[in-house]
């Protein structure tokens, strides 16, 4: 069941980002909304995961799940780069957040 928390959390900080970056284009109540409340939801869900698995885990497993999310959303929608590096680290993140889950 905290498995399933971190994953909404994830999703929840992923829909914050994007209602982060449309609110730094345009300071808009819609874009407000998705942007605190995304980011609202996901450390709520967060929080609740913590009753279920060891903090140390279920946050790195967030944070990894978030960034990776992020960059991906950002390379692909709003037109950041795409470099072999920011790919490798990608993976790196990925990997690491993958052994974490199936060690804990």
């Amino acid at each position: 069941m905290g498995w399933l928390f971190v994953f909404i959390a994830a999703i929840c900080e992923m829909v914050g980002v994007v209602g982060l970056k449309k609110y730094s284009q345009n300071k808009s109540l819609k874009n407000g909304t998705v942007f605190l409340g995304g980011f609202g939801v996901s450390f709520a869900m967060l929080y609740t995961s913590f009753h279920y698995l060891q903090v140390s885990v279920a946050y790195a497993v967030w944070v990894g799940i978030g960034t990776a999310g992020a960059v991906l959303i950002n390379m692909f929608f709003f037109g950041e780069g795409k470099s072999t590096a920011r790919i490798i680290s990608l993976l790196a993140i990925i990997i690491g957040v993958t052994g974490l889950k199936a060690l804990s």
